[in-house]
């Protein structure tokens, strides 16, 4: 085995970690783990007498059962620890068509709501977010990291305005040296021509002046 392929495994095998500390640290900054808090189901869909089988889904995403939530009008309560936890995972600045079903024996499942789960829905600084619907559920969820991402997303978004506007005085501001400098170049072009014009009718003033000095000398000469 040659040395130089001892020594790039070498390394590899250090980095190894880094990389995996680096992808993780990643996938957790841009994405919330969402987890109940708690819930309580107004009414039931079934039309036998049962216990209902509540459960919480996602769009293409798998089901999870609510196995503790059996009657209605009982407050619920979590700590997010239970092995059914979490709820899902959102993205950032990326929304999931999620709800909360019951399973119908006979026929589909019952829907006691579906709508649109977003980051953006949790507010600082719990990260809590209350969802109600009337005469089926209330319910409440947590995600500390979606208040990061929100925190984080705004935080660009106004860096990015900043930085626009930045620019923006940028190109005035040379726009505006530039216009100087072109009119400054063509204000001394055109002092120049005159200076220059003038220079040269004084020059030839005195061409003609010191011609009529010589036509006088010869002309006295010639009187002599």
């Amino acid at each position: 085995m040659s040395i130089r392929y001892m020594l790039d495994s070498s390394v590899s095998a250090k980095l190894l970690p880094f990389w995996i500390l680096f992808s993780f640290f990643s996938e957790s900054v841009s994405s919330g783990v969402v987890t109940l808090d708690s819930i309580v189901i107004f009414k039931t869909h079934e039309w036998l007498n049962a216990k209902p089988k509540v459960y919480f889904q996602c769009k293409g995403e798998n089901k999870t059962e609510l196995p503790d939530v059996k009657k209605v009008h009982v407050l619920y309560s979590f700590k997010g620890e239970e092995s059914w936890q979490p709820l899902t995972e959102l993205p950032d600045k990326k929304c999931k068509r999620c709800g909360f079903y019951e399973k119908d024996t006979i026929k589909s499942d019952d829907v006691f709501e579906q709508w649109e789960f977003c980051p953006s829905d949790f507010k600082a600084p719990h990260g809590k977010y209350a969802r109600f619907k009337e005469k089926e559920f209330n319910a409440t969820f947590s995600c500390v990291q979606c208040v990061t991402v929100n925190a984080v997303a705004s935080n660009s978004d106004s860096h990015g305005r900043g930085r626009g506007m930045h620019i923006v005085l940028v190109i005035l501001i040379i726009s505006l040296v530039t216009t100087v400098l072109v009119l400054g170049a063509v204000v001394t072009y055109k002092y120049w021509q005159k200076k220059r014009r003038e220079q040269e009718q004084a020059r030839f003033l005195k061409l003609f002046e010191d011609g009529d000095d010589i036509e006088d000398e010869l002309d006295l000469g010639t009187v002599i």
